[in-house]
């Protein structure tokens, strides 16, 4: 059930790792931790295909800063060059930016990347790279989502990180990369969800993703 639901689609501020959009501001945190936000305004949102790969002499972290704190996932660039791409221009056009978690399964998955939350939205593109057969997503992995009738590795911009030991997927979702900082938050936000809706207990939104390049 878990792989079908997929494809189809702070106690103290410091605790979570702030945000710059709450420092120095009078906060509320929520009883998952996080600092207590209203949705942000959701909705249809596109961005161009890229046509250029990424220098694979070089390092690129995508950091999300969200109201439970921040995690930085570094893409793979090497295993999976077009996606990486994809995603890194993503950021760049600030796709990611006041969107949420739409989807959080605990011990399993917290899924993002739809501007409208309804698990369908895109960017009006799809990337096709299918991931090494022996492709394994474990604790921090990041994958990208995709809809049950599109290949293996097809992706827009919905994507997951695994908080589970091992989720137990097979090699059909495109790789994106791993967490190299902010492992607690990303699993803290893991904590925030349904486990019969699968659908977030609050809002947990990415108030900004950026592009770091070394």
């Amino acid at each position: 059930m878990r792989t079908a639901s997929l494809i189809a689609l702070a106690l103290l501020l410091a605790a979570c790792g702030g945000s710059g959009k709450h420092a120095g501001a009078t906060t509320e945190t929520t009883a998952g931790g996080c600092v207590k936000v209203s949705q942000p305004k959701l909705g249809k949102r596109s961005a161009p295909k890229p046509t250029a790969r990424l220098d694979p002499t070089k390092v690129y972290d995508v950091r999300f800063t969200t109201n439970c704190g921040a995690f930085t996932i570094r893409l793979a660039v090497k295993t999976a060059p077009k996606t990486a791409a994809s995603f890194a221009s993503l950021v760049r056009h600030g796709f990611f930016d006041a969107t949420v978690f739409h989807r959080i399964v605990p011990g399993f998955v917290i899924q993002g990347g739809d501007p409208t939350a309804s698990g369908l939205g895109g960017p009006g593109y799809t990337v096709v790279e299918a991931p090494p057969t022996a492709t394994r997503y474990t604790l921090g992995v990041a994958a990208m989502a995709k809809a049950g009738d599109q290949p293996r590795g097809a992706s827009g911009s919905q994507f997951f990180v695994v908080t589970a030991a091992d989720a137990q997927l097979g090699p059909d979702y495109a790789l994106l990369g791993h967490v190299v900082s902010g492992l607690a938050v990303v699993e803290r936000i893991g904590r925030l969800g349904d486990p019969s809706t699968e659908r977030p207990t609050e809002v947990v939104e990415i108030e900004k993703a950026t592009l770091d390049v070394h």
